[in-house]
Parts: structure tokens; sequence; C-alpha cells
């Protein structure tokens, strides 16, 4: 397998320590040991506590241009780890740069992680979350018909529950999702989710793990809900998303079901953009973010930001 690899990308496999999620609170911890991105001195970034969705505190975490001089688009940012791991800070680059290059509002949602909290909570979060930016836009300059959603990995899993449950529920108005490489197939069970076994970042075990942690109860059922799973999503539940851009590595477990998600949305009648890059394990950008192809990536997803986001631009209020 590693003869596939980006050779930029094969050292990091050298040495990034395998993901231990049976012993998640040690992992976690590490995770807020963390050095911060630097703050770039245009952007404001501040933290702030709104109700959630069961009455508990929920974080956001809130980028903005120090100056505004126009009306900006908003972004929901949802992170990634397995639907155990993860905050909002680990962005921080990126949803800077999406500040800067793609002329947005920025909200990262801290979301409950499981397996304290199952699902739904974490979606009910990110529901809250869009809720909130779309309830302040006029505070926060934003336009409310320029918003979209974007995560990766199980932020990528989020965004894409959120996208569809948005449209069961009549909830806020989006007009872009950017669910990236996203983990959306909770029988782990596609050719790529066998194929990707060793210390490639995730890996089947390792997606086995987070889905019983995410599902509790649910998991093994026939029934698992749309919005907890995705990739269960008939095409006909599909149709009326708004335009969509995803990506995957062929090297990562969520290759396929990937694939077969785009598919149906192509199917659905949605317009989606996707990019499959050879060579590419899961999270290679984020864990090698200097490599050339990791720069390409990662500079397509603010493409696609600041593509969707600002082309309606002169729409009028509805």
């Amino acid at each position: 397998m590693k003869n596939r690899v980006n050779p930029e990308l094969v050292g990091m496999l050298d040495v990034f320590p395998p993901i231990d999620l049976d012993d998640y609170e040690t992992v976690r911890a590490a995770q807020l040991q963390a050095p911060l991105a630097p703050q770039d001195p245009n952007i404001d970034i501040t933290n702030k506590i709104i109700e959630g969705p069961d009455g508990n505190e929920l974080r956001i975490r809130i980028y903005e241009p120090k100056t505004k001089t126009e009306e900006l688009a908003g972004l929901l940012w949802i992170h990634g780890g397995g639907y155990v791991l993860g905050r909002p800070e680990e962005a921080d680059d990126l949803c800077q740069r999406y500040v800067n290059e793609a002329s947005c509002v920025v909200v990262s949602v801290d979301y409950r992680l499981v397996p304290e909290h199952p699902y739904p909570a974490p979606l009910e979060d990110c529901y809250t979350a869009l809720s909130w930016l779309a309830d302040n836009a006029e505070s926060l300059g934003v336009d409310p018909n320029r918003i979209g959603i974007a995560g990766m990995s199980a932020g990528g899993g989020l965004t894409a529950a959120l996208a569809l449950l948005v449209k069961d529920r009549k909830g806020p108005e989006i007009c872009f999702q950017m669910p990236l490489y996203p983990m959306i197939n909770d029988q782990n069970n596609t050719p790529s989710s066998y194929e990707i076994t060793g210390n490639y970042i995730w890996n089947h075990d390792l997606n086995e793990k987070g889905w019983k942690a995410y599902l509790g109860d649910l998991y093994g059922q026939d029934d698992v809900p749309i919005f907890a799973a995705p990739a269960r999503a008939t095409v006909e539940d599909l149709v009326g998303l708004p335009y969509t851009y995803t990506c995957v590595g062929q090297l990562d477990p969520f290759r396929d079901e990937t694939l077969t998600y785009v598919t149906k949305l192509a199917q659905a009648g949605v317009d989606v953009e996707f990019h499959l890059y050879p060579g590419g394990y899961h999270a290679y950008e984020v864990v090698a973010p200097e490599a050339e192809i990791s720069q390409r990536t990662i500079q397509e997803y603010v493409n696609a930001v600041k593509y969707v986001l600002n082309r309606n631009k002169s729409v009028e209020s509805k």
C-alpha cells in the first residue's frame, strides 16, 4: 500500500502515532496542548457560549474581519475527529483563510462528542449553531442568502447530515454544503473500508469504533436514520440539496462511500463538484500541510467556498 502513497506524504505515516480511541480522554488531552495557528492581525477570533438544544452550553468560535466594508457570506465549520475527538481550534488556520480569501464570517461549532453524547446530540448542536448564524446574520454583517456549511471527516458526515436535516425541518436556508471526505457509512462495508487497514491515520477498525460510539444502541440496526448515516439516503432523499463540493483521497477508507454519495447527488439533480486525489490517505492535508498535494487540496476548499458563496452576491434578499 505504501508504494501507492504520494511520495511527499509517506514520511508522515512513519511518525504519526496511531490513534487510540480506547483511550480517547488521553488523546483529547493531548489535542488541548497542541499549539494554535497564528492569529491574523486583521481577523477577530472570539468564543461565544450560546444555549444548546438540550439546554446545554454550546461554544461557538467566530472568525470575522476586523473591518467590514460590505455584506459577507457566512460559513458554519464543523471539525472532524471520528465523532470522538477534535475541537474548533484545530482549524484556526483554515477558517482564517476562508475569511481572508472567500470573504466569509466563519462560525465553528464545538459540538458535544461521543461516547458521552451519542447521536443525535452532535448533529443537534450543529443545527443549533447554524440557526444561531442565520438568526444573527444581520449583526454579523452576513447576507442570509449566502450561508454554507462545511466540515471534514466526521465533520463532513455532520455536514451531509445537517443538509438533510435542514431540508427535512425546513430550517435555515443554505446555498452550499462542503462535506470533505465525509464519514457517512455506518455499515463500514465498502471495498475501500476493508482495503485500508494499517496506520493510515484512519482505518477500518477505527471507523468501527467511531460508529459504535456515535450510534450507541442504534449501531448494527437496519433502521439507522439518514440523519445519522447519510450514506443510507436514497437519491430521492437528496433531491433539493444545495450546491455541493466534496473530495477524498484515493487511499482513504471513505473513498467508496464518497464516490457513491457523489453519484447519488448527481442523479438527484444536485450541482456537485468532486475531486479524487491519487496517493492521498485520510486527512493527509491536515497532517502534512506543506506537501504540494496538500496545498492544492486546501486551496480547492477555499476556492469552492469563494465561488459558491460569492456567485450570488447580486441576488436581492428574499
